[in-house]
């Protein structure tokens, strides 16, 4: 592994641990030459999943653009990181499972809603104004009344 500080080939591993329930391994690392320490992650490499759009368009599953859409639905709510991590590895591990190279954004949005749901209402209903567009008042009310009945 090359030191990214002073581009030296000569690292040894100081610290390895499992991250994301076993499915990586977090390495501490100290370089050889200027003595510096940096991290490394190492994990299975899956393959490419492409996600549908809803206007056709194709593009490259993005993990960090799911957990970006799940933080900013749970923007001060009391949701820890790690719930918001833990469903973005369920989901990611769910699509991976499918065995499919294409999945609909329709679909992954399904499965990003009934995770919140279970997790906080409030975020779940703030994705679900987002992802489908509610346009007024009613359309709010409707999902809450749908969510409250459900209870």
């Amino acid at each position: 592994m090359k030191c990214p500080y002073c581009e030296n080939t000569d690292t040894k591993v100081i610290d390895s641990r499992p991250t994301e329930d076993g499915r990586a391994i977090r390495r501490r690392r100290e370089c050889e030459r200027c003595g510096r320490r940096f991290t490394t992650y190492e994990k299975v490499e899956e393959s490419i999943i492409m996600v549908v759009k809803k206007d056709g368009r194709r593009e490259a599953f993005d993990r960090s653009k799911m957990m970006n859409g799940i933080i900013k639905a749970c923007e001060k709510r009391p949701v820890a990181m790690d719930d918001i991590e833990k469903i973005v590895g369920e989901i990611e591990r769910g699509l991976n499972n499918l065995m499919e190279k294409e999945v609909k954004s329709s679909f992954i949005g399904e499965l990003i809603m009934d995770k919140l749901k279970d997790v906080d209402q409030v975020a779940y209903v703030r994705f679900a104004s987002v992802y489908r567009q509610f346009t007024d008042v009613n359309t709010f009310i409707s999902e809450i009344e749908k969510l409250m009945g459900k209870k």
